[in-house]
């Protein structure tokens, strides 16, 4: 294993760079911030201008003690007036409280938004580089985090930034060598602030981290259960999640630790603040240096509100490291590389009065899923309107490969692909995948009614239509078998058995009535009668149309106009069934194996 001594530089870098992005994206919400600011402005003078109130009211209190005759209208009075400061006080921290709470829920639900909008723009290559169960963890607890963090730490920063000014100024002018006294703990405060912040976030960081691994653990242990069951792999993924979850907990405990440390070091501060505010105050009236009782009092008020805001100032950095490494790791998701963007692209196929021929041309086309590995050097083929052509090897041949190049899930590294004439790269994916009808061998089926399954994007759907498509998917008795018929509500795909969730998506294929057809698979969930019925659908689908198959069972496509044996990302071999098995080659072995396989 290489070692990586840049590691430590990285995540700082790392760190400032969530900074500085977390704050440019709270841009949007500036004034109401600014709105916030003014009422914690209003709340801090109004904090800092109280003790000077309760000072009169000690002095008060202490003269008329001192000659018996305590002015009890006075005391009133300035009790009063701080009884009404105070009021404001609690109004003006309710209100900056209450705004930043709308700024940070709303703060939220955008960034949750722009999320699910760039995964859309998002290549299927990163799904496939990526756990899902880290990506929703990015999605929920990542922006959760920096929500709860904001909402935390803008106020309290806001709060203890112009507290600490305000009382700063308020100390020197009531008395200049009792504000040095005070003013002597700072430098202790700013020095273990900066200390643990740098122990903190890389513990910070990798708490995150650890909550995504330990959602994506829980996530594929959730949806691949039967197979872990299966298996008897029970223990293993559990011993997975164990380390996981020891690694999580480690990582809190660690953040929590060093986060935590502040708060009591700041306590212990200002109680050693507070012994040196006496025993300065006390020496400075015993040399009669114009230090009273009331003033002392002020003072130790002062103390903590010059405390207080240091106080907050370690917390609301606990929150903020929180909220870094939480934008950390959304801010990398939202900064991934999109597909180009094609909304301006006009359709060039799909205009009114053009009619798809349905020709798609393969011009030595190149392609491998990681640059240094080419998986497909050099293919080529021509398929001419209306042919059914059968795409067939082994597995790992590339034959799903190449229908993902055509619908552009992925982008060839070479040669090109046309349909009748025009490059797929000169059409937007949204175009060519409103060309293709496909029914994919891993069927998707969401929380809905059937007829939502089935119809999906497509609009205006009628109902003779729907009948039909359920009809030529071998639906139709099924569907109107149940009570609410093509309204019953399915709960995702546990609500269907494997062969009925591949017919709903074989039905929305024949509702989708596309010009050109991909079936991957389409057949290899259901029983062999259903089959058989779905074929001669699929004959009937596909007449007229140009279609490619992938197929594993080669006796499902012994019709097809043209069969592409593939081997190694080459076509090796290319004819019709009669003709391939004629060649004697590795088409003939392929299928006698597979026929003397369904004989024993």
């Amino acid at each position: 294993m290489m070692r990586r001594p840049p590691m430590h530089n990285d995540k700082k870098k790392v760190s400032k760079d969530a900074y500085s992005k977390l704050f440019k994206s709270l841009k949007p919400y500036l004034i109401p911030i600014l709105v916030s600011m003014i009422f914690v402005i209003t709340s801090v003078v109004i904090s800092i201008l109280a003790p000077q109130y309760l000072k009169d009211l000690t002095n008060e209190i202490q003269s008329g003690s001192a000659t018996g005759n305590i002015n009890i209208d006075k005391v009133w009075e300035i009790a009063t007036i701080m009884i009404v400061m105070y009021s404001i006080n609690a109004l003006t921290a309710f209100l900056s409280g209450l705004i930043m709470t709308i700024v940070t829920q709303k703060y939220g639900y955008n960034l949750r938004k722009d999320i699910s909008n760039k995964i859309n723009r998002m290549p299927l290559s990163y799904f496939d580089s990526h756990q899902y169960g880290d990506t929703l963890s990015r999605v929920t607890n990542d922006v959760d985090t920096i929500t709860q963090s904001l909402q935390q730490s803008i106020t309290m920063l806001l709060q203890s930034i112009v507290m600490l000014v305000g009382v700063l100024i308020a100390m020197f002018i009531s008395n200049w060598i009792m504000a040095l006294t005070v003013l002597a703990t700072l430098p202790l405060a700013i020095l273990q602030t900066i200390f643990i912040t740098k122990l903190a976030i890389p513990h910070f960081k990798e708490r995150q981290k650890n909550t995504g691994k330990v959602n994506a653990i829980v996530e594929e242990n959730f949806t691949g259960s039967i197979i872990i069951k299966l298996f008897n792999s029970e223990k293993r993924r559990e011993k997975e999640f164990t380390e996981a979850n020891e690694k999580l907990h480690t990582a809190m405990i660690k953040a929590q630790i060093f986060g935590g440390m502040m708060m009591p070091i700041m306590t212990f501060i200002s109680y050693f603040a507070y012994a040196a505010v006496c025993v300065v105050g006390g020496l400075l009236m015993a040399y009669d240096m114009g230090i009273t009782f009331g003033m002392i009092s002020a003072f130790l008020v002062y103390v903590n509100l010059f405390q207080s805001p240091l106080s907050q100032l370690a917390q609301s950095m606990n929150t903020v490291q929180m909220a870094a490494a939480a934008s950390d790791r959304v801010f990398e998701l939202l900064d991934e590389k999109e597909e180009i963007n094609e909304d301006n692209k006009e359709y060039l196929l799909l205009k009114e009065g053009n009619e798809i021929q349905g020709k798609v041309e393969f011009k030595n086309v190149k392609f491998g899923y990681n640059e240094n590995k080419v998986i497909i050097p050099n293919f080529s083929a021509t398929i001419e309107p209306g042919m059914k052509v059968a795409i067939v090897g082994p597995t790992g041949a590339g034959k799903t490969t190449i229908v993902n190049l055509l619908m552009r899930f992925y982008e060839i590294q070479g040669g090109d692909i046309l349909i009748d004439g025009i490059s797929i790269k000169d059409m937007s994916r949204r175009e060519i995948r409103d060309i293709f009808g496909m029914v994919l061998q891993d069927s998707w089926i969401f929380d809905g009614t059937i007829k939502d399954n089935i119809v999906y994007s497509k609009e205006n759907v009628s109902k003779e239509v729907l009948d039909k498509a359920l009809k030529d998917a071998s639906l139709y008795h099924y569907v109107n078998t149940l009570e609410k018929k093509e309204n019953t509500h399915i709960n995702g795909e546990n609500s269907l058995s494997q062969g009925q969730r591949q017919l709903v998506t074989i039905a929305r294929a024949f509702v989708e009535n596309a010009p050109l057809m991909i079936l991957d698979e389409a057949t290899s969930n259901v029983d062999t009668r259903t089959e058989i019925q779905i074929q001669n659908a699929m004959d009937n689908l596909t007449k007229g149309r140009t279609s490619f198959v992938i197929a594993h069972r080669l006796s499902t496509i012994k019709n097809a106009d043209l069969i592409l044996v593939m081997k190694d990302g080459n076509i090796i071999e290319h004819g019709n069934h009669n003709e391939l098995m004629a060649q004697n080659g590795f088409y003939n072995s392929l299928y006698n194996s597979q026929f003397q396989e369904e004989m024993e």
